[in-house]
């Protein structure tokens, strides 16, 4: 049976909505022009997302020139333009409570633009020039402003299997794929969760290897197209069937990967699994 690429996903800016893409080239720190981008606390430089300010979901972002400017809309607001500033100003950020060093201010203009979305005094910041963040687990590999691994992976067979089960007991709808915003889609195998098991694979002229599974909090309760909390589902179904233990009874789904070889994916490359991790 053939694994191949499903759909690829880069999200310009941590938390808000994601980019859909027939190719990309993957960089060592992910999807290129992949949580580039951070909003923060205009106070404090933590970092912002959906757990507490779900309208992230819906701020549509699209980078423009090659990465030389990003184009910004949602709802009840002006679209903007803003040009991007690659080395400016810096600014102390953080994520987690844990100091990620300084990041480029993006200005006024679309701080008070995400200001008035989020309905909090909020900055836009950059990946500064240098930026070097080692990622955690089994391969660690580098990340930019992702929660700490560079490449998200789930497969439609995981996701078939959760609907399956939330839709059985008559009184919950199907939910898709993009409430858990993974980088890479697999399909072709009909096992749930394979993902987790796979220790390394070679995707077109990329390799990845594992890092940890995914572990998940209260962002896939969130409505992607509206930004509105939707939940319990689909936390409710998986705490029956994919609680961690070694995570603090976390659910999780899918794989987080490392990049070991940088290069270019595209939908409907096929996979090679070069070794399991129960092998």
């Amino acid at each position: 049976m053939t694994i191949t690429v499903h759909r690829l996903t880069y999200y310009p800016v941590k938390g808000c909505a994601g980019t859909t893409v027939d190719s990309a080239h993957v960089l060592g720190t992910g999807l290129e022009h992949d949580r580039t981008f951070m909003v923060v606390d205009a106070a404090d430089g933590a970092f912002r997302s959906q757990r507490t300010h779900p309208a992230m979901a819906a701020v549509r972002v699209g980078v423009l020139d090659g990465g030389a400017a990003l184009g910004l809309s949602a709802e009840d607001v002006e679209p903007l333009r803003l040009d991007v500033d690659p080395d400016g100003p810096r600014r102390e950020v953080s994520m987690f409570d844990r100091p990620l060093g300084e990041a480029v201010d993006q200005g006024d203009e679309i701080a008070e633009w995400f200001s008035d979305v989020l309905g909090a005094k909020s900055r836009l910041v950059r990946v500064a020039p240098g930026f070097d963040r080692d990622g955690w687990g089994d391969t660690p590999g580098k990340v930019n402003f992702a929660d700490a691994h560079a490449v998200l992976i789930a497969s439609t067979a995981s996701l078939d299997d959760l609907n399956t089960r939330i839709t059985a007991g008559g009184d919950a709808a199907p939910v898709p794929m993009d409430r858990f915003r993974p980088n890479i889609v697999l399909t072709g195998d009909d096992e749930p969760h394979f993902e987790d098991r796979v220790r390394r694979m070679a995707i077109g002229s990329v390799e990845l290897a594992h890092s940890v599974r995914a572990m998940r909090c209260a962002v896939p309760m969130v409505d992607q197209a509206t930004g509105h909390r939707a939940g319990p589902e689909p936390i409710r179904t998986l705490s029956t069937y994919r609680r961690e233990p070694e995570y603090g009874n976390k659910v999780s789904f899918g794989a987080k990967n490392a990049v070991v070889r940088e290069g270019v994916v595209s939908v409907g490359d096929a996979v090679e699994v070069t070794e399991w991790l129960d092998a």
